[in-house]
């Protein structure tokens, strides 16, 4: 068990006035646990409760070891599995509850009052997974470092007559190459009009003259991930598109500046939001400034212009603008930073003056 995170969820439930909690987020209890079960169609939890009397519920197929700081709660595929569950949490307080438990599990507990109520608390986990600690924070640099690098040879990868799919395949390659355990999530490679689509799925799109090049690429370092959006030209670059990303990268810089403890969340996209509008590209930015990352690539909170909560040290988010011009081309720029005591640490270093290839 990971004593200080657990101390520190136990903290936030009790503020929450709970006294207990089940926990079946795999990634979760991994950050709890230092065990990783990908449980599929099975139950997999973890049971906190303040008196210390943890209980980690396994299947008889799952790979876990010996000793991991937590008494076991072994089952098989046969037994009634949430009756054993029941049996252990104390009928007369509520119960916290994960967010991703399944009603199939769910509901057999309500169902025999296994608590006194069933709360939603998740926010517990959430709000501690978003502080990383020291050992995560150097992780998290690490994960970004590999970015930066993997970034520099994938531009080497545009040439005449490629297609986003042929980059986009040749890019495991380089991170494995850099020391990367994997994605951290698909790659996205987007050609000229296609860079409209934040989301945009590589294809047979092949490149010509003008076209922009968007990279929004990340990779998996010892469980924690990297995300990081560069914007290329190929060969030219008209002087709309020059405007625009000249635009984009002043939103990010001027929102990076920004931030600092304290300062509210919705408010670093205001900054950006507003710098984009003024230029007259407001409806072009169509959607939040970032995302909260980790062990997983998008976690729970965002930067968003509804989210007024403050920005604390530990804090790891993107900060990502955009202007997307349907049929025509597309600009994103975005790093991850980390909230310092004194403001914040910029975790990604690949430049961001406008580049053309070729």
């Amino acid at each position: 068990m990971k004593e200080n995170r657990v101390a520190r969820v136990m903290e936030v439930l009790k503020k929450m006035g709970l006294s207990q909690m089940l926990i079946v987020d795999p990634m979760s209890i991994y950050y709890l646990t230092g065990v990783y079960v990908a449980p599929f169609e099975r139950f997999y939890g973890l049971y906190l409760r303040a008196d210390g009397q943890h209980r980690f519920f396994l299947n008889n197929l799952f790979n876990v070891p010996q000793e991991v700081g937590i008494e076991k709660v072994w089952y098989s595929d046969t037994d009634p599995v949430m009756e054993m569950v029941a049996k252990y949490m104390d009928k007369t307080t509520l119960l916290g509850v994960d967010k991703d438990l399944k009603a199939r599990f769910l509901l057999p507990l309500m169902e025999m009052k296994a608590a006194s109520g069933f709360v939603n608390a998740s926010l517990a986990v959430d709000q501690t997974r978003g502080i990383k600690d020291a050992i995560e924070q150097e992780k998290m640099r690490v994960a970004s470092d590999i970015n930066d690098k993997a970034m520099a040879r994938f531009r080497e990868l545009i040439h005449e007559g490629v297609t986003e799919k042929e980059v986009a395949d040749g890019m495991l390659k380089i991170y494995l190459e850099l020391g990367a355990d994997g994605y951290s999530f698909d790659p996205i490679v987007s050609f000229g009009a296609n860079a409209a689509d934040p989301h945009h799925e590589p294809d047979d799109t092949v490149l010509k003259a003008g076209d922009c090049v968007l990279f929004d690429v990340g990779c998996i370092r010892d469980s924690y991930c990297s995300d990081m959006t560069r914007t290329f030209y190929y060969k030219e670059v008209s002087e709309e598109c020059r405007k625009i990303y000249d635009i984009v990268r002043a939103a990010n810089e001027a929102a990076i500046a920004k931030i600092r403890p304290g300062v509210p969340l919705c408010e670093l996209d205001l900054t950006a939001r507003n710098l984009i509008t003024d230029q007259g590209y407001g409806p072009n930015f169509n959607h939040r400034l970032g995302h909260f990352i980790g062990l997983n690539e998008h976690e729970f909170g965002d930067v968003s212009s509804v989210n007024t909560q403050k920005a604390e040290p530990g804090m790891i988010f993107s900060i990502e603008p955009g202007i997307y011009l349907t049929d025509n081309t597309g600009v994103r720029i975005e790093d991850l930073v980390l909230v310092t005591e004194e403001g914040c640490e910029v975790l990604n270093h690949y430049p961001k003056e406008l580049e053309i290839i070729g």
